[in-house]
């Protein structure tokens, strides 16, 4: 099956967030259920510092105003085509936000001219390569289906719209639809409608051939008002074709046995080692080296993933003899609160603002706690790199965190599945609450490394995850269908 993956940011080019990690693991692990992939990504500055052999296989002479190019490359293990339009995407900033944290004005034409070119692709623009499905992530691409719907091209590929975050819809006015090249039909409640704008993601959901959240649990989170976001409406109406498939990683990158970011490596059998790596992540934080946990957030600092909680707990975790690690970026007030409490505990609290692949995996190979507090979660990956890595995570029961941490209660912990603490509802309350449970576990070595070891022999590479994808795949694609289920099959393996 040949797979066009349309996405605003794929690991290790450009990244902000899960996504990236997502879109640039899944093609890999498709691999294994022949499915051959190419992403279609925007043309940032910064994936052409790493792209120097990247040759042009097409030429916009007037693309929505300007000229571009769609250029294809390889990177590592992936297949990339890369829409070089300088005037979108050539400027300072990040792929959403520009260099003081605000939005693109344009990124209403941004993102519609990458799913636009994505289904011209689908239609066969490029000679000798047409995809047999396409698979969208998100509102920056979930334009694709819509403009296959209304294409002249006689050409239909079925489409698959993956949703990692509800809450992040593109939003827009009604009078950008005329500037994107859609007819004023597109704008309606079958479609693109709503609340008197147009949103982006709404169009995605209402043509997609097929919608995933990227965990069973926030598959039925979703269609409920309280954490639909809205939506909760234009998903429900469509019940067949949304189901739920949960992230994996990638088991390569993240491997505290061969990961470069650690100064000593490890594994369940060799767990100690950690303790060496805990000692330099306090020495990078310039932290008290003494005893007691080390909990930490690798996290958008926001109200979705908690981290108000955190900031109001933070002081609680230093009062009780622990020390507390957060890195991340996010709404102000947030930020100031977790740096206005390090700064009354310099010894005990390390606050670094934004975020960087190799702290990242240093806090994972040697804090003792992962904390995860998010109001509603999809999926998270995060909670995932820890139990990798042998960090305990306590995380709130919402989405994908609810289906892959197992809590540490009495009858799991007596039959040795248990792998961190979960607290629900998500409040500060609750939240203090199990980070107690986690000091107290923590004061048990034996209980403490059963719940290390559990969670490190956890296996959430990406392999079943890519099979149901090809499963879905192969339901779609009307050649395939009665290939599917070998491909569910080898899935359930």
């Amino acid at each position: 099956m040949k797979i066009l993956s349309v996405a605003s940011e794929i690991f290790p080019l450009i990244k902000t967030g899960g996504l990236a990690d997502v879109t640039g693991s899944l093609p890999k692990a498709l691999e294994g259920y022949n499915c051959q992939t190419r992403t279609l990504v925007p043309g940032y500055p910064q994936l052409f510092a790493n792209l120097p052999d990247a040759r042009q296989i097409y030429f916009f002479p007037d693309l929505f105003g300007a000229p571009a190019s769609l250029l294809q490359a390889r990177y590592e293990q992936l297949d990339l085509l890369i829409l070089d339009a300088p005037a979108l995407y050539n400027r300072p900033g990040g792929p959403y936000l520009d260099e003081w944290g605000h939005d693109h004005p344009d990124n209403w034409k941004r993102f519609a001219v990458l799913s636009y070119v994505a289904s011209a692709i689908a239609g066969g623009l490029i000679a000798g390569w047409s995809p047999d499905l396409v698979h969208t992530h998100d509102w920056q691409t979930a334009l694709t289906s819509v403009y296959m719907q209304y294409s002249s091209n006689a050409r239909k590929v079925p489409s698959v719209l993956t949703i990692h975050n509800l809450a992040f819809q593109g939003q827009f006015p009604t009078s950008v639809v005329s500037q994107i090249g859609l007819p004023p039909e597109a704008v309606s409640l079958d479609c693109l409608e709503y609340y008197g704008d147009v949103s982006y993601l709404k169009g995605g959901i209402r043509t997609a051939s097929a919608i995933t959240t990227v965990s069973p649990t926030y598959a039925r989170e979703v269609i409920a008002p309280e954490l639909g976001m809205g939506m909760a409406g234009a998903l429900s109406s469509r019940p067949r074709a949304l189901t739920g498939i949960v992230n994996g990683i990638d088991m390569d990158i993240w491997n505290p046995a061969t990961d470069a970011y650690l100064p000593v490596k490890y594994d369940h059998k060799r767990i100690r080692l950690r303790e060496q790596n805990r000692a330099r992540l306090l020495e990078t934080f310039r932290l008290d080296g003494g005893p007691g946990p080390v909990f930490a957030a690798v996290t958008r600092l926001t109200w979705q993933k908690g981290g108000d909680m955190l900031a109001e707990v933070a002081e609680e975790i230093s009062a009780l003899g622990g020390k507390l690690i957060v890195l991340g970026k996010g709404e102000e007030h947030i930020e100031t609160a977790l740096l206005a409490a390090a700064g009354r505990h310099p010894d005990r609290i390390g606050v670094r603002i934004g975020y960087d692949e190799a702290t990242a995996h240093l806090i994972h190979g040697g804090c003792d706690v992962i904390i995860q507090p998010s109001r509603f979660e999809p999926c998270g990956l995060t909670q995932l790199y820890a139990l990798r890595y042998g960090a305990v995570p306590v995380v709130s029961r919402t989405g994908g965190l609810s289906e892959t941490i197992i809590d540490a209660n009495d009858a799991a912990v007596s039959a040795r599945v248990a792998t961190g603490f979960q607290f629900h509802p998500a409040t500060a309350e609750n939240l203090r609450f199990s980070i107690h449970r986690a000091f107290a576990a923590y004061r048990e070595p034996k209980k403490w490394a059963r719940l290390q070891n559990q969670g490190m022999k956890a296996n959430f590479s990406w392999e079943r995850s890519a099979g149901q994808y090809a499963a879905l795949y192969a339901q779609l694609i009307p050649d395939r269908r009665r290939k599917a289920p070998s491909a569910l099959a080898k899935a359930a393996e």
